[in-house]
């Protein structure tokens, strides 16, 4: 009896309210209806995306930009003008937005695109302008001023009255800059197809242009419309060089190196450079004497010329960084073909920075012509700085 009766209580003790049951049987329906609206909402989400990827791919719209092109309106009247010589575009930017109008000069600045890669690819070109300091100037000659002399020094007392010293013998350099120009030309016919890259064609043909005739006028120019070169300087022996002479260092054979011994003009090259330019010395050749030299070998048979182990590093002639110029001349009797010193402190380029560009349709019909121009020149500032390598007994 005792059994049935905490049976019974148990069972009216786990039974739940009429309340709490009718509340939990409306919150799971209401959760049921939340759950019927969301689904229909994404159903309807999606097939909005779906009609409208269809409408874009059917008009063949292009994916919008998600950053924006600060370049943009100078980029697109340029190439208007390039392609159908349309320069109201040009006309109507203002000077502070990189305005490219510029008719009393006869032309239109290039584009960024265009004069960052001629420039990058004059850098990367195997001339003196990678060893060279390079300078930027908005006037029509550059000045240097170079110290010929040393200041003179001495000791003083507190007793004896000190002596005048050496006053330094300061001279006024100045580098005239000069026209340099390229003219490529395409057909209109394919400047009106769109898919020509025409800025990446003509910057190539202008920097390859331009990378050829500034090397060689670095080298052998003879400072009429165009930089003096290097080889252009006035020069002389080592043991009886002047100021304003470039030294001479002789190989023992005309137009070779010595039969015996024939390393030992390089070597007195590399210390006929005084100590203080040797540090950030180069050699300057071109490839055939390149390959002369790489044949040579010390009294224990091992090369003078070594290759850089790491990517992008020069070759190593003696311990010092060779460049391959093939502008400096060919080994003759007399020739001046190995150059060696501190280029960064002996010679200087001067450069304006902007590069110019008018379209001529009318010149070579049915091709436009695109003349393209730069002012640049250079120039020894520094005779000390660097030694020649006479081929001459």
């Amino acid at each position: 009896m005792t059994e049935v009766k905490a049976a019974g209580a148990g069972a009216a003790a786990g039974a739940m309210p009429a309340g709490v049951e009718d509340a939990m049987a409306e919150f799971v329906s209401e959760l049921k209806g939340f759950r019927e609206t969301i689904e229909q909402k994404l159903q309807a989400q999606d097939r909005r995306m779906t009609m409208l990827d269809r409408k874009t791919a059917l008009r063949g719209r292009s994916p919008l930009s998600q950053a924006a092109e600060i370049e943009a309106p100078h980029q697109k009247a340029f190439a208007a003008y390039l392609r159908r010589g349309d320069d109201a575009g040009l006309r109507g930017l203002a000077v502070e937005e990189k305005a490219m109008a510029s008719g009393t000069d006869g032309g239109y600045l290039a584009a960024p695109v265009i004069s960052d890669t001629v420039q990058e690819a004059l850098r990367g070109a195997g001339s003196l302008r990678a060893l060279a300091t390079v300078v930027q100037v908005e006037s029509a000659a550059y000045e240097v001023l170079a110290d010929r002399s040393d200041i003179g020094a001495g000791w003083a007392s507190e007793t004896v009255a000190t002596a005048e010293t050496d006053t330094p013998q300061v001279e006024r350099i100045s580098i005239p800059l000069h026209e340099l120009a390229a003219m490529p030309k395409a057909t209109q016919r394919l400047l009106d197809d769109a898919s020509f890259d025409l800025e990446s064609w003509l910057a190539e043909r202008i920097a390859e242009k331009f990378a050829r005739a500034e090397s060689a006028a670095f080298i052998t120019g003879n400072g009429m419309d165009k930089p003096r070169g290097l080889l252009n300087y006035p020069s002389a022996p080592n043991a009886t060089v002047t100021d304003g002479d470039i030294g001479l260092i002789n190989t023992g054979a005309a137009g070779d190196f010595a039969g015996t011994a024939p390393a030992n003009a390089l070597i007195e090259l590399v210390y006929a450079l005084g100590a203080g330019y040797r540090a950030n010395a180069s050699f300057l050749m071109n490839s055939r004497v390149a390959g002369m030299i790489r044949r040579m070998r010390d009294g224990d048979g091992r090369y003078l010329w070594s290759d850089g182990l790491a990517a992008g590093e020069p070759a190593r002639l003696l311990g010092y960084p060779v460049l391959i110029c093939e502008d400096m001349p060919n080994p003759a009797a007399g020739s001046k073909s190995v150059a060696f010193g501190d280029f960064r402190r002996a010679y200087t380029v001067a450069e304006r920075p902007e590069l110019r560009i008018l379209r001529d349709p009318y010149s070579a019909k049915p091709h436009v012509l695109f003349y393209a121009t730069k002012r640049v020149g250079g120039g020894v500032v520094d005779t000390r700085a660097v030694k020649l390598l006479n081929f001459a007994a």
